[in-house]
């Protein structure tokens, strides 16, 4: 999407700069080496170096030029982060990152061995567009090998050519990315989503962060700090100075997200915000008025704590496992949307080992909706305990859906519709047969299934008569079944005469033709429903 890519790269507006609201927290500097193109998402590379784009260099192509800003396509650059914050003997990352087209934006696991990175639709020497003619986004990962050369690049899977996916940031705990898109499923412009690295270095479904986060504009740029603090940049929000702002919210709260105010956030855009692990300081991007050029990084000093950060929330963590509710096996990549006050603030998936986990505020009510493909949905509804930093352990089970059955009452029927005989007939109709092929095909599918074929009658007659009227029908159903390859030591006759109607209409009562219809059925009951588990 060609907004995304001009907010990428974030371009000029013109407008005055206001006021400087928090320059007792924050103390801010402009680092020597921006100078007239754009420098910008910095990125810790361990804990001496930083990673940013520019397009300071010439790259691969001789025609080394983006015509939006008429600058040379983006380059990762790395260099020495100095103790004053200045970034000292850049270089360029690696060539094997860097191709002829834009390349921003990079995170790193924390043993260094892997990263993912923002490129532009450009892949084993492919350059590719979307229907509409523009080169969208995408985001790969790489490892690095003994050689410190970066290997294995690949398009993560859930990148394509009609969207863009790009600005990775890892958690501290590396268990989960987010990133930011505009894939389907997107509330505004762009919104920040949320993947599961897994254990195998594979990545689970992508999540949209919800309404909590995302807005109608657009929200870029996520950095999870140390602290499980996510500082993102938004462009629709009401607190905003002007163009994007930086904001920060505690990961899993439901709280509004605060804007970290002036001289942080300008009127004009301000973006990628890092902090390293002491929260004491770190690096942002901004094209405010003052700057070198298109986009400046800037080194900010943390006075003093914030107070927003200073006094966390009282929350505890919640976990646990989703379960078959029959085998008790686990059930992983379950989808769990989490619900407070009647509104959905966050959707998670339970990983590889059917493990699910999040922060909750103290003294919470909590509605947990969990669903998996061939399972009922199933919700639980729990309180949270006023005690800071404890741990509530919980499980949700679900139920496996039964294609072909139905269940009432504890009893697990075939699913059929209605089976008719004459009056004071037994004798198998063309549209009974109809239905008597489904049983066929259900037993087959399932051959341990041991079923009951329940003959009733209306109460009209004697309660004898109908007795040995629904045991003909009974056993006409059951030879049928039998008839077509099914032992007969799997379906049981029982004729069960007007003992169990299914509406008032016994004997004496006056009913309607159509009332009285509805007691003469065959039912096909499941009597050994374990085996459905298997």
């Amino acid at each position: 999407m060609k907004k995304l890519i001009l907010l990428l790269f974030v371009c000029c507006l013109v407008v005055q700069e206001s006021q400087s609201q928090n320059k007792d927290i924050y103390t801010i500097r402009n680092i020597e080496i921006n100078n007239k193109l754009s420098n910008f998402g910095t990125s810790y590379f361990g804990n001496d170096k930083i990673v940013f784009a520019s397009p300071r260099k010439k790259s691969f192509i001789i025609n080394n030029t983006w015509k939006p800003n008429g600058q040379g396509y983006l380059d990762l650059f790395v260099g020495d982060m100095m103790e004053n914050g200045e970034i000292e003997n850049v270089k360029k990352l690696s060539n094997k990152l860097n191709s002829k087209w834009h390349e921003a934006n990079v995170v790193f696991s924390k043993d260094l061995r892997t990263a993912y990175f923002t490129r532009s639709n450009y892949f084993k020497g492919k350059y590719r567009k979307d229907k509409n003619g523009i080169n969208n986004l995408k985001m790969f990962k790489a490892t690095i090998n003994s050689k410190g050369a970066w290997i294995n690049i690949t398009s993560v899977h859930f990148n394509s050519d009609e969207y863009s996916v790009g600005h990775p940031a890892l958690s501290p705990d590396g268990k989960t990315m987010y990133f930011v898109s505009d894939m389907p499923g997107t509330i505004g412009g762009t919104d920040i989503f949320k993947v599961d690295v897994y254990s195998n270095g594979s990545l689970g479904a992508p999540v949209n962060l919800g309404g909590i986060i995302n807005t109608l504009g657009k929200e870029m740029f996520p950095f999870i700090s140390e602290t499980g603090v996510l500082y993102f940049s938004s462009d629709k929000r009401k607190e905003g100075l002007g163009g994007l702002d930086i904001y920060q919210v505690a990961i899993g709260s439901s709280e509004t997200p605060v804007n970290l105010g002036s001289p942080i956030n300008s009127v004009k855009d301000d973006f990628a915000f890092i902090v390293n692990n002491t929260d004491k300081n770190g690096y942002f991007s901004s094209n405010r008025l003052g700057g070198k050029g298109d986009d400046d990084i800037y080194f900010f000093k943390l006075e003093k704590v914030i107070e927003a950060v200073k006094e966390m929330k009282c929350q505890q963590l919640v976990t646990g496992l989703v379960l078959d509710k029959n085998s008790k096996n686990r059930i992983p990549n379950a989808t769990i949307e989490i619900i407070r006050k009647g509104k959905s603030i966050e959707t998670i998936t339970s990983d590889e080992r059917a493990k699910f986990s999040f922060k909750a505020d103290c003294s919470s009510e909590y509605k947990l909706e969990a669903s998996k493909d061939t399972y009922e949905s199933n919700t639980i509804v729990f309180d949270t305990s006023k005690d800071s930093d404890s741990q509530l352990v919980l499980n949700i089970e679900l139920e496996k859906k039964l294609h072909g059955f139905v269940i009432s009452d504890d009893t697990i029927k075939i699913k059929i519709n209605p089976i008719y005989f004459d009056l004071n007939k037994f004798e198998i109709r063309d549209d009974a047969a109809y239905e008597l092929i489904k049983v066929i095909a259900i037993m087959k599918k399932y051959p341990g299934l041991i079923v009951e074929g329940g003959s009733h009658t209306d109460s009209r007659g004697s309660d004898s008569y109908n007795k040995k009227l629904s045991t003909r029908r009974a056993q006409s159903t059951v030879d049928y079944i039998v008839s077509h390859g099914i032992a007969s030591y799997r379906i049981i006759a029982r004729g069960y005469g007007e003992s169990r109607l299914v509406n008032n209409c016994s004997n004496k009562v006056k009913c309607e033709n159509y009332e009285h219809q509805l007691n003469r059925r065959t039912e096909f009951v499941v009597l050994n429903p374990e085996i459905l588990n298997r």
